[in-house]
């Protein structure tokens, strides 16, 4: 179905909300698109090291590679701070805001990070390293225990968390209910639609998920407001498979 576009409406891209690594990145690395970065961060962890080190300049390189050995020869926690989380701290200093989030990622995997050791790393660092962990869980979880930081980052609104909680691990694990509400926060907050994992799977054929994005649209439109393009590319989406009639679906319906 061809829907009518309005101007799509002005968007936040987060950058009053966290700053703690903005000062040092001209100074330790030379930046790539952010959207590179962001596919790296998706990647395999072996990629992703490899992105990282072919970027950074070598006073940076170093501090990392000893980081990462000082992670793997000390992993776990130990006491009320591990060497590594002291690490964590240092990244954006030593790699630059660019890589930061990607240091901090290799770090805990060095360091083998169980999800105890992610859920106080999140709770007790910074919006910055609360950000790594996110990422970081869809390669050091395996099952949905860590789903309790995604639902935390979901309730913030901090857009920059907000991205990074729905990359591939709440792709994976995270419930339909939740699930649309996120998709429904990133149009609310003006985070785009391209930071949600595996989109096109997830919103196939939600018939309950295409309901709250037209509830959501008429809702703006009735106060003379615009309608985010966003909203229109998922409900496309939505409409990409038509269950048959009768059938169940597959998500389930919203109570």
């Amino acid at each position: 179905m061809t829907h009518h576009r309005t101007t799509p409406a002005a968007r936040t891209d987060g950058s009053q909300d966290t700053q703690d690594d903005t000062q040092d990145t001209q100074a330790h690395s030379t930046r790539t698109p952010q959207a590179t970065l962001d596919t790296a961060l998706t990647s395999s962890l072996d990629d992703l090291r490899r992105h990282l080190t072919g970027h950074l300049d070598p006073a940076a390189r170093t501090w990392l590679e000893h980081a990462l050995a000082e992670a793997a020869a000390h992993p776990g926690m130990h006491g009320p701070i591990s060497a590594w989380e002291l690490r964590l701290a240092e990244a954006g200093r030593r790699c630059g805001a660019g890589y930061a989030d990607a240091a901090r990622v290799l770090i805990l995997e060095a360091a083998r990070a169980d999800t105890d050791a992610l859920t106080r790393v999140y709770f007790q660092g910074t919006a910055d390293e609360r950000r790594a962990v996110l990422h970081a869980l869809p390669h050091l979880v395996s099952g949905p225990g860590a789903l309790p930081l995604v639902e935390d980052a979901l309730r913030t609104n901090d857009t920059r968390l907000l991205s990074a909680a729905l990359g591939p691990y709440a792709a994976r694990y995270l419930g339909p209910h939740d699930w649309r509400h996120a998709v429904l926060k990133c149009l609310f907050t003006g985070v785009s639609v391209d930071h949600v994992a595996d989109l096109p799977r997830r919103a196939r054929g939600d018939g309950e998920l295409a309901r709250m994005l037209g509830d959501y649209a008429a809702e703006r439109t009735a106060a003379g407001r615009t309608v985010p393009e966003d909203l229109y590319r998922v409900l496309d989406l939505t409409e990409s498979v038509t269950p048959a009639p009768g059938t169940d679906h597959p998500h389930g319906k919203e109570s």
